[in-house]
């Protein structure tokens, strides 16, 4: 068995950026891929990396911010306009079933249209929606067991960090979260941990930028300083520490300083992630 991690966008925060796609992963396991999480333009990074839809196994959003979900919907229906035909389950927290209902509602004439037109099947019997409250493993087949845990990311009382075990490989995508116990335990031991990354310092970079007013609380509480994330894979006993969600993003941060801050605590390997990096 072989199990390789594609990271499709590391950027942080909802708007376009110029250096980074929108927050997204992929795991492909002997064929079949799984995307965490699915920001503006997940589809077309799919494609520039060489995936394939007709391996499309399955899709986790982390949590209901527009930067992890604004191309759920957009993910599906544009894989089964690529020939999609087999059934694709799909996790994340309430309301997970009505976002799918709605976008299919949407997206009705189109959908209906390409049904009459090019023959293609019905598209909502290919959407499986699995909404997801508590934590504990929410996907289990003969290649892998998915794991989620509860992580701290107010304010929604559902944000979810999942954990992928293979035969070969265990990988552990955090989500978006400030510190967090409950993913230290979830990621013990895994080979890879992709952890969100917040630079302090730049903050006043993003403040100039934004017409948030509460911005700056929202971030501290519930992100991750990139000088922390070292003492928590290190706590996790994790091999390999993977910097992605890069917040902020555009602001002339060196991957050096993001690899420098996260070492801190941490004697394990770190990767500064960008986007197309397969490990």
């Amino acid at each position: 068995m072989t199990t390789t991690l594609t990271l499709l966008g590391t950027a942080g925060g909802p708007t376009p950026k110029m250096s980074r796609s929108a927050p997204a992963q992929a795991i492909n396991i002997d064929g079949q891929v799984f995307v965490i999480d699915c920001g503006n333009g997940v589809a077309r990074q799919y494609t520039r990396a060489g995936l394939d839809f007709d391996h499309l196994a399955g899709v986790f959003i982390t949590h209901h911010h527009s930067d992890h979900n604004a191309d759920y919907g957009n993910l599906l229906m544009l894989a089964w306009g690529a020939n999609l035909d087999h059934e694709v389950s799909t996790y994340g927290p309430p309301p997970l079933t009505s976002m799918t209902r709605e976008f299919l509602s949407m997206n009705r004439v189109d959908i209906e249209t390409r049904i009459a037109d090019e023959g293609r099947p019905p598209l909502e019997p290919l959407i499986s929606p699995r909404e997801i409250t508590e934590p504990g493993i929410v996907h289990q087949s003969d290649t892998v067991t998915v794991t989620a845990a509860l992580v701290n990311h107010p304010p929604f009382e559902v944000a979810l960090a999942y954990r992928f075990d293979t035969a070969d490989r265990s990988i552990v995508i955090s989500g978006d979260t400030a510190e967090s116990s409950a993913l230290i335990e979830l990621a013990q031991g895994a080979d890879i941990l992709v952890h969100e990354v917040l630079y302090e310092p730049a903050l006043d970079w993003i403040l100039q930028r934004t017409n948030g007013t509460a911005l700056k609380k929202h971030l501290l509480d519930s992100h991750t300083t990139v000088d922390r994330v070292g003492k928590i894979a290190h706590a996790a006993n994790i091999k390999t520490l993977v910097l992605s969600h890069f917040v902020p993003t555009d602001a002339g941060i060196t991957d050096e300083t993001w690899k420098k801050e996260a070492s801190k605590g941490f004697n394990g390997k770190v990767i500064v992630g960008s986007d197309f990096m397969t490990l």
